[in-house]
């Protein structure tokens, strides 16, 4: 098989797959799932075989595999490997409690660059673009970011204390007044997500369908 027929059968493949992964737009059918199932398969072997060549493999390279690093360095290498027998055992019911050490570190380590990456990337930056929306023109838009954020934390405070407390004493009218703001920033947001969602969705399927025809317009011709 010549390269220029096997670019044609991946070009066909990629717009049926295309045609069945957005064929969801008219109910869940089995093309969509066998659609899915394709894509989360090559996804996971690919993200398999990416960390495998670009993260362990490199990591053993540098610690175990390193004859001229210094003995810490090496033993470091190690730990991957003990922490990887611990998740085995989580397998085996009567030594699953060891395994748990290694899914303590891997959620805490987790938890605090999530946190973070949150405070740094999310809280601090909007904390800035507000005060300096406070002290322009667009005072507007800083005090309605401001009402959003503390209208929206309020919500959810309010709901929580509902859920897990119903026989806590009914909050204050100020707090019901906010939550219902905060529920009301919530419907916007998402509405707004969602509806950009729709047009990001078919401005990509127009695109790709277009690019693959034209593709195999160009092949087929060719």
């Amino acid at each position: 098989m010549t390269p220029e027929q096997l670019d044609v059968i991946m070009g066909w493949a990629g717009l049926v797959l295309t045609l069945m992964v957005f064929s969801y737009v008219i109910r869940d059918n089995f093309l969509y799932r066998i659609a899915v199932h394709v894509l989360i398969g090559a996804a996971a072997g690919y993200g398999a075989i990416a960390a495998i060549t670009n993260v362990i493999l490199p990591w053993f390279d540098v610690t175990i595999g390193n004859s001229d690093a210094a003995g810490p360095v090496r033993a470091m290498g190690l730990f991957p490997v003990i922490f990887g027998l611990f998740l085995v055992l989580k397998l085996l019911p009567r030594y699953a409690h060891i395994g748990n050490f290694a899914v303590l570190i891997l959620v805490g380590i987790g938890t605090g660059v999530a946190l973070v990456g949150a405070v740094i990337g999310t809280i601090i930056p909007l904390v800035g673009e507000t005060g300096r929306s406070m002290g322009s023109e667009e005072v507007g838009n800083g005090l309605l970011m401001v009402a959003g954020t503390i209208s929206t934390l309020i919500y959810f405070q309010y709901i929580s204390r509902q859920r897990f407390n119903e026989d806590s004493p009914r909050p204050v009218l100020v707090i019901r007044v906010l939550s219902t703001i905060g529920q009301g920033f919530i419907i916007v947001t998402l509405g707004a997500l969602y509806a950009g969602a729709i047009v990001t969705s078919l401005t990509i399927f127009n695109q790709l369908i277009a690019d693959q025809i034209q593709f195999l317009l160009e092949r087929i011709g060719g």
